[in-house]
């Protein structure tokens, strides 16, 4: 898209997930894009790949020198000055930030200790407080785009997801405050709530966490009967949300039924909130 030509994208997160699926999207638009990834060997093979990717079609044949690898670890403030000081040396400008890195854990609130919450608060709403204030400039000089990737639960929180519900919920706090203070500086910023997404080890990724809960812990989102979303769709579906500078992504969209409910009812939400992920169990009825 023609739009998308010579912008420059950073997604944070995205040698992997819908971090990689992102960084297609944004690929496809024209834009060139930062791939940032902690893991170095990771960062180059995810690189090397998604440059090959489209290398027989004429389009696509660019697509390699659109994409640039900087590793870097989002949690070190060192770290993330000299991200954005090389993607400043390197191309001049930052249009788009997607923070989309993150990590989900299982466990009891009460059992988590403040040390687990401190490794997520680092990782799922520091970063990008650390990431947003690095790049501020560039996007109040291009009137660009801040995409913060964060959960559904970061509007309703689940059982036995541990630290993850408060951490994704400050991040949402913090979306919500920074599209009010930069909207009218021009600056898009954008939440997006996805439902889990749609993975080959969704059955057994948190066995180990998941030891002594119940079984709906091992489930994504804790059990939530919900289809997994496909990631591809996801990461097209941010591109749009930018294009229209939408304020929020919530997907699936009928979770938004629960979210007003629990605003109106606490004890309602609480009571659908348990059936929709394990037949209410521990909840009384309303």
């Amino acid at each position: 898209m023609a739009g998308w030509q010579g912008k420059v994208v950073v997604v944070t997160g995205g040698s992997a997930g819908l971090g990689r699926q992102l960084v297609e999207a944004f690929l496809a638009t024209g834009a060139t894009v930062v791939v940032v990834g902690r893991d170095r060997d990771r960062l180059a093979a995810s690189v090397t790949e998604t440059a090959a990717a489209a290398s027989g079609k004429a389009a696509d044949r660019d697509r390699g020198q659109r994409l640039v690898g900087i590793a870097a670890d989002v949690t070190c403030q060192a770290d993330v000055e000299r991200l954005f000081s090389e993607v400043g040396s390197r191309f001049g400008r930052a249009d788009v930030l997607v923070n989309n890195v993150g990590r989900s854990t299982r466990g009891l609130a009460v059992e988590t200790s403040p040390d687990e919450f401190q490794q997520l608060w680092e990782l799922n709403f520091l970063s990008a407080v650390r990431c947003a204030r690095a790049v501020f400039p560039w996007l109040q000089r291009e009137r660009g785009h801040l995409v913060n990737i964060g959960s559904l639960a970061a509007k309703s929180a689940a059982r036995y997801l541990g630290g993850y519900p408060a951490t994704k919920a400050a991040l949402a706090a913090y979306t919500q405050q920074l599209r009010l203070e930069w909207a009218e500086l021009g600056i898009h910023v954008m939440l997006v709530c996805p439902g889990p997404l749609r993975r080959d080890d969704s059955g057994a990724r948190y066995d180990a966490e998941a030891a002594g809960l119940p079984a709906e812990a091992r489930r994504p989102g804790g059990g939530v009967r919900l289809k997994g979303l496909d990631p591809q769709w996801l990461a097209r579906r941010v591109v749009r949300g930018c294009e229209r500078r939408e304020p929020e992504i919530v997907a699936p969209a009928k979770a938004r039924l629960l979210f007003a409910l629990q605003q109106l009812s606490p004890a309602w939400g609480d009571w659908l909130l348990g059936r929709m992920t394990g037949g209410g169990r521990g909840f009384r009825d309303p």
